[in-house]
């Protein structure tokens, strides 16, 4: 196979599993690793990729984020199915932070009307909500982010102090190794604070958030609990998962791993 074959494999791989290692390049086209690292080489020079230790993975994407009712209106099966699977963790008298994400907020939308309650920092969440009568809602006051429809700034923050919770279900634009990414500073300041205030951070991310970041971190993976996605990831995201002992739950009700 000539060079410029294998880089459009090595692109096409790239496109479907966010990442590739050395390793997997000689496994897939038998080269040897001086080879691999060449052509790396010149698809970094042609700023397709960007190397990592040991391989490669795709330039980001900042794509726009859209506002929260646009997003709603485009909720993924995946992110539906995630959603209940979540909403299947929560149990009578739980004490819960729901933040503002729309996959949080399709966890809120199945659960049951039961003897708990949920703090939050979303106007959305907490409109569905509302109707369960069960439900103790705590809706975090503070300045409006009009736009993503979500409470935010040093009063959020500091209510925050005063509660000591069971679970944390928490979304992400980017959960990669070096941590939980957000598009807004002022979400992720308060994300911050709700990952110290709970005894477990559930993640829940589809599989396009796998191995990708974003402009703000608010927490490192060590942080985390448990993530709850779609699909099984690729063999090197489940090795990050279990060197910083992440438990995986895929929402078809396969588990992986121990905390």
């Amino acid at each position: 196979m000539y060079q410029e074959e294998r880089l459009l494999s090595i692109l096409d791989f790239l496109q479907k599993n966010k990442r590739i290692s050395v390793e997997e390049i000689c496994t897939m086209f038998h080269v040897s690793r001086d080879t691999a690292r060449r052509d790396l080489v010149k698809l970094e020079v042609e700023n397709s990729i960007i190397r990592t230790r040991g391989g490669a993975i795709l330039p980001s994407i900042q794509e726009e984020i859209k506002n929260y009712s646009k997003r709603l209106e485009t909720v993924s099966q995946e992110k539906k199915i995630i959603g209940k699977k979540a909403a299947s963790l929560i149990y009578p008298n739980d004490n819960i932070i729901l933040d503002t994400s729309t996959t949080v907020q399709a966890c809120a939308e199945h659960i049951q009307n039961m003897d708990c309650t949920i703090i939050t920092n979303s106007i959305n969440l907490a409109e569905v909500l509302s109707n369960r009568s069960h439900i103790n809602i705590q809706l975090l006051g503070g300045t409006l982010h009009k736009e993503h429809r979500f409470l935010y700034g040093s009063s959020v923050v500091e209510k925050l102090s005063d509660y000591y919770v069971d679970k944390l279900f928490v979304g992400v634009i980017g959960i990669s190794e070096t941590g939980l990414t957000i598009a807004h500073e002022e979400d992720g300041v308060v994300k911050r604070k709700m990952v110290k205030q709970a005894k477990q951070v559930i993640v829940l991310a589809d599989h396009t958030k796998l191995g990708t970041n974003h402009f703000f971190k608010f927490a490192s993976l060590d942080d985390v609990d448990l993530l709850i996605t779609d699909k099984t990831p690729s063999k090197a995201f489940m090795e990050v998962l279990r060197k910083n002992n992440v438990e995986l739950l895929i929402a078809d009700g396969e588990t992986k791993g121990d905390k």
